[in-house]
């Protein structure tokens, strides 16, 4: 198979990550406005980092009534960070499980391509609870992160049923409940994530992720 040209003008490993945004009804306001500012801080805190630069791939799925594909994987140098607006229900079970195909097809042009890979991560924001089936969408996130093909995070924001969300993450990465609206917080803590993570040696199994300083809790 041709090597793409994006592995073959940047050899480097790659980090990728899915953004999981919940855009529904719910979310409208200033919900909305922050989630899009705290994308532009992703790829204003990511860019500051050379290595992280070249090595973190993000791919955006949202969900209002359906999920939607609304930005392939992309290294963060090439990320124009999309202005999202709200509409319909919360659907995100098939949202969820449109993220683990996504993951596990990249993973596949990685491999086609002779590209070292971190371990994906998919991060899950939400302000409600699911308007459709989420209980095989669960069973499937916690069945990837046991088999260690993914790092799945969850955040509640203001109004999420943390319950759910308790039920769809693993059990060792419990869902966060956001502060107020500090996404910018939230999303300064991803990006020190992900400079963490790429940086490693991939394959590195037990990576020192970054406190997470008052800007969530684990409460339920």
């Amino acid at each position: 198979m041709p090597i793409y040209a994006e592995f073959a003008d940047n050899p480097e490993p790659r980090c990728p990550v899915v953004l999981l945004l919940d855009i529904s009804g719910s979310m409208s306001g200033s919900p909305i406005a922050q989630l899009n500012a705290g994308l532009a801080t992703f790829k204003q805190e990511i860019e500051q980092d050379a290595t992280a630069s070249l090595r973190v791939e993000v791919a955006i799925i949202t969900f209002g009534s359906t999920p939607e594909l609304l930005q392939d994987f992309i290294t963060i140098d090439q990320f124009n960070p999309p202005h999202l607006t709200v509409s319909g229900t919360t659907a995100m079970g098939s949202a969820i499980q449109m993220a683990l195909r996504e993951v596990e097809n990249r993973k596949i042009e990685y491999k086609n391509n002779g590209t070292q890979y971190y371990q994906p991560w998919v991060f899950l924001i939400t302000d409600g609870e699911p308007t459709d089936s989420w209980q095989n969408a669960a069973q499937q996130v916690r069945q990837a992160d046991a088999d260690r093909k993914i790092s799945f995070y969850a955040v509640g924001v203001q109004g999420a049923n943390m319950k759910i969300l308790s039920q769809i993450a693993p059990p060792n990465t419990p869902p966060l409940k956001l502060d107020g609206l500090r996404f910018a917080d939230l999303f300064r803590w991803l990006s020190d994530s992900m400079k963490r993570v790429s940086s490693s040696k991939v394959g590195t199994t037990q990576i020192s992720l970054p406190a997470v300083s008052g800007w969530a809790t684990t409460s339920t």
